[in-house]
């Protein structure tokens, strides 16, 4: 897949709205030199990410306004959520003073971050108005945030109805995902062994057409509950309790949970590591229970030391996905980290997403 890279705009001395994908974790930490306590970001890794870009348009001496969200506060402003954290981080990283203003912060002479896009609710709801007046704000428009680009926000496909074509790009963080996944997509090595996990039922909407380009589908988490809750389309849950071949090439096989629903049992964890031996490509998005919680760490510790151990390539997605691998140690054993779990596994079951869609179309 051939995508305007952001090397191809002219955005030397013009206003860039860059949206990146700063929803990284926080926690309360206390300064050393008074008692008060403030929220920090304790991994860095998507501010990082997205450096590459950011470098690169200062070079060309382009005004950036960075749009992003943190969390999930369903239209209203939530304290904890806000991105001055991230603002503080990036004036460190950048080695540039910040200074706070009505709507965001501005970092340095080039930079401006505005407040959490989620504050709005118009930005989940897409709305037209919201995205004009975003949109209105820059001259060029360049998307970096891979992992919400299966969203239909407005930051993220409604900004780019309102710029031409010639002024819409990719930048370099969004373009390496596209280019690593486009390969497990179109030539992998078989058999492909899919597994779902975590707690988010959005997984469950590709899995129609990930049965079609999988082997097979491996169901863990707290997804195996929702199911049973019918919160998926019943077919794919008469399908998942079959648990048999299909008219496709997928095969679908749902965990057991232990009592407290917290973890798989150990006759999945021997039926997932069975399949998982012998695969070609591992997708792996979602841990298999609460590991954060020794008492329920085994699913996710065991599935994860199995691909490994499988030699398959392996390609995992999604924060807590990552943040598993980085506890067991094993974050630097898997072939390839995605940025986003929702948004890689609708890559790979489509081809594409809203957003690329968004800066593609005329």
């Amino acid at each position: 897949m051939k995508l305007p890279s952001v090397k191809n705009l002219s955005v030397t001395q013009k206003r860039v709205l860059l949206r990146t994908d700063y929803d990284v974790p926080l926690k309360l930490a206390q300064s050393a030199k008074c008692k008060v306590q403030s929220w920090r970001v304790t991994d860095a890794t998507r501010i990082a990410d997205s450096l590459p870009t950011i470098n690169y348009l200062l070079s060309k001496q382009a005004k950036i306004i960075i749009l992003s969200h943190l969390g999930r506060p369903e239209g209203r402003v939530v304290e904890e959520l806000s991105l001055e954290p991230v603002a503080n981080m990036l004036a460190v990283i950048l080695k540039c003073q910040i200074v706070k203003q009505e709507d965001g912060w501005k970092i340095g002479e080039e930079i401006f971050l505005k407040e959490n896009l989620r504050f709005n609710p118009e930005e989940e709801g897409n709305d037209p108005k919201f995205a004009q007046n975003l949109g209105s704000l820059g001259d060029f428009y360049v998307n970096d945030a891979f992992a919400c680009s299966h969203r239909k926000h407005a930051s993220v496909v409604g900004i780019p109805k309102f710029l031409p074509a010639s002024r819409r790009a990719f930048g370099f963080d969004f373009l390496e995902e596209v280019k690593a996944l486009s390969k497990v997509k179109d030539n992998p090595r078989r058999p492909v062994v899919v597994i779902l996990g975590g707690v988010k039922e959005d997984k469950l909407k590709v899995m129609d057409e990930l049965t079609r380009w999988a082997d097979y589908i491996l169901i863990g988490g707290k997804l195996p509950t929702l199911m049973e809750n019918g919160e998926c389309p019943p077919a794919r849950l008469r399908q998942a309790k079959q648990a048999g071949r299909m008219e496709n090439k997928g095969r679908i096989v749902v965990a057991s949970l232990n009592p407290e629903g917290k973890d798989i049992t150990l006759e999945t964890i021997e039926k997932f590591t069975e399949i998982i031996k012998n695969a070609g490509t591992i997708v792996w998005a979602g841990p298999m229970g609460i590991f954060e919680d020794k008492r329920f760490e085994k699913g996710t510790k065991e599935i994860a030391e199995a691909i490994v151990k499988s030699g398959a390539f392996s390609v995992v997605g999604g924060g807590d996905t990552e943040a598993a691998l980085t506890k067991f140690a094993l974050d630097k054993k898997v072939s390839f980290i995605s940025s986003g779990g929702g948004a890689m596994l609708e890559f790979l079951a489509k081809g594409t997403l809203p957003g690329i869609e968004a800066i593609k179309n005329d």
